[in-house]
């Protein structure tokens, strides 16, 4: 199968997936949704493992824009770092969003934990798209891609105004997109050495949302931890290994 062949279906897949979720029948937000295990407070802070867990997110996301703003040869170009620019502002952001939605958690705060995450993974989804398919490409879809991110967090919200919650299109933007990211690294050429450490970061991403799932059953092991506490501290491993790939790669040899 050509490069050609395989951009048309992974085109033909992106496009199948957004229909999908515009014809499936809403998703809505579970009501027990913000019922978190773990809601000891301490120090006036309610929830305050998962309010200062987030603090992680505000590390990596310090530390991957310090990286960029610095002269270094893994990426080639300023513009081929404005994906990654906007993938660690938004794990900055979510550190202060994430941390205010689990304050008091409820729907209004959760948009503010849930934007920068949206804009965060299609950050991540064009600058692959600039590595493995084209640098032009990927950046002049890189501000339509953030906006559909963005879009569909807002149109979840304004479904939920409606009292018909619509988790489809942010559900897409999530996971869909990493399901691209992953056909990109596995049947495209890299440009840059350490390309499938991709695969870790998307490993590290599963692990941080079984976590969330059994937020309840790894609180209950001796009530140390919850889920959600480990889900944020893991996801923020997932963002770090995107940062050690960046620190460690070299261009790769053109390909005559």
């Amino acid at each position: 199968m050509n490069h050609r062949t395989r951009l048309w279906l992974l085109s033909i897949l992106a496009v199948a997936m957004l229909l999908v979720a515009a014809v499936m029948p809403p998703i809505p937000q579970p009501a027990e949704y913000h019922q978190f295990a773990d809601q000891r407070s301490y120090f006036g802070i309610p929830n305050l493992f998962d309010v200062i867990s987030n603090i992680v997110f505000l590390f990596v996301g310090v530390a991957g824009l310090v990286f960029l703003l610095q002269p270094h040869g893994s990426l080639a170009a300023l513009p081929e770092r404005w994906p990654y620019l906007i993938l660690f502002l938004s794990v900055l952001a979510a550190g202060f969003g994430s941390a205010y939605y689990h304050w008091l958690p409820d729907n209004e705060r959760l948009v503010w934990d849930r934007l920068p995450m949206a804009t965060g993974f299609m950050a991540l989804l064009a600058a692959l798209l600039v590595e493995r398919i084209d640098p032009k490409v990927g950046l002049r879809l890189l501000p339509f891609l953030v906006a559909a991110g963005v879009g569909s967090v807002l149109h979840w919200y304004w479904s939920e105004q409606l009292g018909a919650g619509n988790l489809n299109f942010y559900l897409v933007v999530q996971f869909c997109s990493l399901l691209i990211i992953l056909l990109l690294v596995t049947f495209f050429p890299p440009r840059y050495s350490h390309g499938t450490d991709i695969y870790g970061v998307i490993a590290w991403y599963g692990l941080a949302k079984l976590a969330e799932l059994a937020d309840r059953e790894i609180y209950a092991v001796g009530q140390v931890i919850s889920g959600h506490t480990l889900k944020h501290l893991l996801a923020a491993l997932a963002v770090y290994w995107i940062l050690r790939m960046l620190q460690k790669r070299g261009p790769l040899p053109e390909k005559i």
